[in-house]
């Protein structure tokens, strides 16, 4: 069985200082066997953490829509930014890879998208985050899982790790697959989520380093 998260982010986002090589020595330290990394609109850190891994990576990348964001999985080529919903998705689609949405109704986040990107992107989406550690109300999470299963879309649980302290409490366990996307579909439909959420005050650490991260930036 695969102890598996499709949604985490390395220093390579603007709002995490985790590496790519912190990242797979804390997921062998828990048993995380299965990961995605889905850095903002990039897919360097899924690519480095592939480097050291000995387990499944996923490449990833959470990438920010003209309504919002947009999450692609066993992506080949990096999805630029600022498209619209739909063309975000065949983007995607194009290179093989699968459409999952993060966090659809975390009213808290400005990130989330938007109700009318949503209906756009419906008939593209292969998995919902039914789960999202870092949704602040479990009524989110509820409403994704209702979704979901209103459309009859998969779901996935996942930490949306930004920091070390996150990774492996919560997890999809789910059969291996043969690593193709088809592959992960028919292991997912047949998972099972565990997930415990985190405090709010983790965004509190995720605000203060894109501030830091910032900061640098301008002094360099």
């Amino acid at each position: 069985m695969l102890k598996a998260d499709f949604h985490m982010h390395s220093h390579f986002s603007p709002d995490s200082e985790m590496s790519p090589e912190k990242i797979v020595r804390k997921c062998k330290k828990v048993g995380m066997n299965c990961i995605a990394v889905t850095d903002h609109n990039t897919t360097a850190g899924a690519l480095a953490a592939r480097e050291f891994a000995d387990f499944m990576v996923i490449i990833g990348e959470e990438v920010g829509t003209s309504e919002g964001e947009v999450t692609g999985l066993f992506l080949e080529e990096e999805i630029p930014r600022g498209l619209t919903p739909t063309e975000t998705a065949k983007r995607i689609k194009d290179q093989g890879g699968l459409v999952s949405v993060p966090h659809p109704f975390d009213r808290f986040r400005s990130s989330v998208i938007t109700r009318r990107g949503l209906e756009e992107v419906l008939p593209f989406i292969d998995i919902i985050e039914g789960f999202n550690a870092r949704n602040n109300l479990d009524a989110d999470n509820r409403k994704a899982q209702a979704f979901a299963k209103e459309h009859n879309l998969l779901t996935s649980g996942v930490t949306d790790s930004h920091t070390t302290i996150e990774l492996g409490r919560t997890y999809v366990e789910m059969p291996e697959f043969d690593g193709t996307p088809e592959g992960f579909k028919g292991a997912l439909a047949q998972g099972t989520i565990h997930g415990r959420k985190m405090t709010p005050l983790i965004h509190v650490v995720t605000t203060l380093t894109k501030i830091e991260k910032r900061i640098l930036r301008r002094r360099r």
